[in-house]
């Protein structure tokens, strides 16, 4: 077979499951699938299954030179269903078709000398592959790599890209997490993009989802039932079992996950969803073993790690002395979003409410981090977070906008068609040179006006249960009681929706985008030349102060001498109070040079002590 890899070239990432092509090249294939005493193989075009041999605890095994690059095969239960590999590198035909044999080691790398990007320099941009060109692809998406770079950006944040069933998804319902999807390209496509990437100076983290798996085409139920426990309770059903009997191997399959994407990808970080979902009773949380296992294997470059958690667990973003993270580099900041949203829209339903006209929270958020440091959150009727203050600012990821936020609106409306331009300027000046880590959402900087909406693309049955159940979750808001308000909703199973959630790059040149996009370059640069210097020395967080409703003042002490000045009024209504800036003025968004300080301006200023 002379399409395979001479054995001296291999540099493969080795796991204890999957199909792995090992020295004489022949393939290893290995599955867990514990309580089946016997597995066979389904090579396509083989005239027989071949039998897996039984290796103890669940595993069955087999090395055949009857496989090799391109082949395809799924595994069969003693009952003849077909199932695809849970450790698939790649499912050319969906989620309910066979697996395809990859060499990982084929791809021809040219970034030997890329080692990352420190944490401090990180302006992030989210991205939905699917969404973010109109060819929706690994490879389109490279056509718009300078652009990011232009703009000031230093890292993709890319949305899940695992194996989901057809044609359109977030990614959050993906169910084969180690098989980027084939809507949007083969394994070497997304290595194509990452190494373009990284040509530029640009990191890439990815988005993993290690809470649940997609309801469409997940057979780990009947490879391994056991991988699942009704110990614990999820919105999606079962939990993943990490914390009960058999859960050895369901842990090491995620680590493995982990490192998979960092190292045969070159990935330069994870953004672990929904982290308070894992739940996990162990001595020690997967998460922490999760972390030690990639801190451990990759220390010859730059690797961060993500967290989004709702219950703000300070204590998974712990520093060491030196001040590099123990764990977990950073977290995504959702109550910087909450304060800056009910400012620029005024919207208090919902979680909103716990944050509407209580300008402390606003000012503790981007002080501290968190916003709730223990207390009772009324919305969610608990004590949620812990404290934060002591922490760097670096370690929480901040926006005003980005998937969820967006689109789990009804209407997916962007905050540029939510709240006045002044609001969502002003709003802006505060993230992008906060000591905080700011993350754009695509087309953000350019005002795009594209709802960004919810989709799917399941069978019918499955599309007709989501497509009620997304319009019926909006039923308790005052706006959607009427059904004639709810059928207005997006039907997320429709092309159409996809669509009208595709940026259209054309706009970028046309009045008033180009504009806001030029307004975002020099703020990045700017952020660059001033800010990003002096973020090491930024070793905890600010001192905020409440100057009026929607009024704050923030002081961050710079190790060694200096201050950073926030002084901002996000609210429709002029304010008195502020003090004169400290040191020189960096930045001045609206009328802030004076008293009183006009609706939405916002002064940043410097001291060099």
């Amino acid at each position: 077979m002379s399409s395979r890899t001479p054995p001296a070239l291999r540099r493969v990432h080795t796991m204890p499951f999957g199909a792995q092509i090992v020295e004489d090249g022949a393939v290893r294939f290995r599955v867990w699938a514990p309580g089946h005493a016997a597995v066979a193989l389904d090579l396509d075009g083989a005239p027989a299954t071949l039998p897996l041999a039984a290796r103890g605890e669940g595993w069955h095994e087999r090395v055949t030179d009857a496989a090799g690059v391109g082949s395809r095969y799924r595994f069969v239960l003693p009952d003849g269903l077909r199932v695809p590999d849970p450790a698939s590198r790649h499912q050319p035909g969906d989620v309910h078709g066979p697996s395809e044999v990859i060499d990982p080691a084929s791809y021809p790398w040219r970034d030997g000398a890329w080692r990352g990007r420190p944490w401090h320099e990180a302006v992030l941009y989210e991205l939905h592959i699917g969404t973010f060109t109109p060819g929706g692809t690994f490879r389109s998406a490279i056509e718009r790599l300078d652009h990011l770079v232009a703009l000031g950006v230093t890292a993709l944040q890319i949305m899940p890209v695992a194996d989901f069933p057809g044609r359109r998804n977030w990614g959050y319902d993906g169910v084969l997490p180690f098989a980027p999807d084939a809507a949007y390209g083969r394994p070497e496509d997304f290595k194509a993009l990452i190494e373009a990437a990284h040509a530029r100076g640009l990191m890439v983290l990815l988005d993993v989802v290690y809470n649940h798996f997609g309801p469409d085409g997940n057979y780990l139920h009947a490879l391994a039932p056991s991988f699942f426990t009704d110990r614990h309770a999820t919105p999606w059903g079962a939990a993943i079992n990490v914390d009960g009997p058999d859960s050895g191997p369901v842990r090491a399959f995620f680590i493995a996950n982990a490192l998979y994407w960092l190292s045969e990808f070159h990935l330069d970080g994870l953004r672990l969803d929904a982290v308070h979902a894992i739940l996990d009773d162990s001595p020690v949380h997967i998460l922490d073993e999760l972390a030690a296992a990639v801190r451990a294997a990759l220390q010859d470059r730059h690797i961060h790690l993500i967290l989004e958690n709702e219950e703000n667990h300070a204590h998974r973003l712990a520093r060491s002395a030196e001040g590099t993270p123990r764990a977990y580099t950073a977290q995504w900041n959702d109550d910087v979003h909450h304060v800056l949203h009910v400012a620029a829209t005024g919207e208090g339903e919902g979680y909103y409410a716990d944050y509407r006209g209580d300008t402390a929270k606003l000012a503790r958020a981007l002080a501290e981090g968190f916003a709730f440091q223990g207390e009772v959150m009324p919305y969610r009727g608990h004590p949620r977070g812990q404290a934060s203050a002591h922490l760097p600012p670096e370690a929480f990821v901040a926006f005003v906008q980005n998937h969820d936020q967006i689109g789990n609106r009804a209407f997916g409306e962007r905050l540029s068609t939510l709240a006045v331009p002044e609001a969502v300027r002003a709003c802006a000046a505060v993230l992008l040179l906060s000591p905080q880590i700011p993350m754009l959402f695509m087309g953000e900087e350019w005002a795009a006006t594209q709802p960004f909406l919810f989709f799917c693309d399941f069978g019918a049955g499955l599309a007709d249960a989501v497509r009620e159940g997304r319009r019926a979750e909006f039923a308790r808001f005052p706006a959607f009681q009427d059904p004639d308000a709810r059928a207005r909703i997006p039907d997320p199973l429709a092309e159409a929706t996809v669509a009208a959630s595709t940026l259209r790059w054309e706009d970028l040149e046309a009045a008033p985008h180009a504009e806001a996009l030029a307004w975002h370059r020099r703020i990045l640069a700017l952020r660059h030349a001033e800010l990003v210097p002096r973020l090491p020395r930024i070793r905890r967080g600010g001192a905020g102060r409440v100057i009026g409703d929607g009024a704050v003042t923030v002081v961050w002490t710079i190790e060694g001498g200096g201050t950073l000045g926030l002084d901002a009024n996000l609210s429709p209504r002029a304010v008195a109070g502020f003090a004169p800036p400290r040191g020189r003025v960096l930045w001045q968004e609206g009328s802030a040079d004076g008293e009183p300080f006009a609706p939405w301006s916002v002064r940043w200023s410097l001291d060099d002590g």
